[in-house]
């Protein structure tokens, strides 16, 4: 894909922790312009649009909830318009799709070919998306030994963040 981008607020974010989401909101959204404009696609207003209400919160979003908050930004938007312009935002790999929630959440990083990681707290709904190579090996490793070419993974890990731990630890 693009260029190597230097490492970011989205690159640094653990999870569960507090930090400036406006930041980190257009931090992304210079990386989607810059990734469209690369690839000689549009950002049109109505891709920001989307894009930027995807990235309101570290939580996947629905896409009926997309189009009832793009609703009050602009008339007429029908459910087709909302999932062709997700389609277009997972083809340039601005987004994830979360398969198990039917759900949409932005990729951290979007200059860079790669699977999608995910932990998904339970407890908070939060969701962060990780770049764990070990996972990406063993899958190149059963590819080898099995003579079988993965065309895409998503690898989903649910439970519960630091926080939400230590706001409900286990009672004995």
């Amino acid at each position: 894909m693009a260029t190597d981008i230097s490492k970011t607020a989205i690159d640094t974010l653990d999870f569960g922790t507090e930090h400036n989401h406006s930041l980190c909101i257009n931090e992304a959204l210079q990386l989607a312009k810059q990734v469209c404009e690369q690839g000689g696609e549009r950002f049109t207003d109505l891709r920001q649009q989307v894009f930027e209400l995807v990235w309101a919160e570290h939580k996947p979003v629905k896409a009926y909830d997309l189009m009832s908050d793009l609703a009050s930004k602009r008339s007429g938007v029908a459910p087709a318009t909302v999932y062709r312009t997700l389609d277009f935002l997972q083809a340039q790999g601005l987004v994830h799709k979360l398969e198990s929630l039917n759900a949409y959440l932005g990729c951290a990083h979007p200059q860079k070919e790669h699977q999608g990681h995910f932990l998904i707290c339970e407890g908070c709904e939060e969701v962060r998306e990780l770049e764990f190579a070990a996972f990406s090996q063993s899958v190149r490793k059963v590819e080898k030994e099995q003579r079988f070419k993965v065309k895409q993974m998503t690898v989903e890990l649910f439970g519960l963040c630091n926080r939400c731990q230590q706001e409900n630890p286990p009672s004995n």
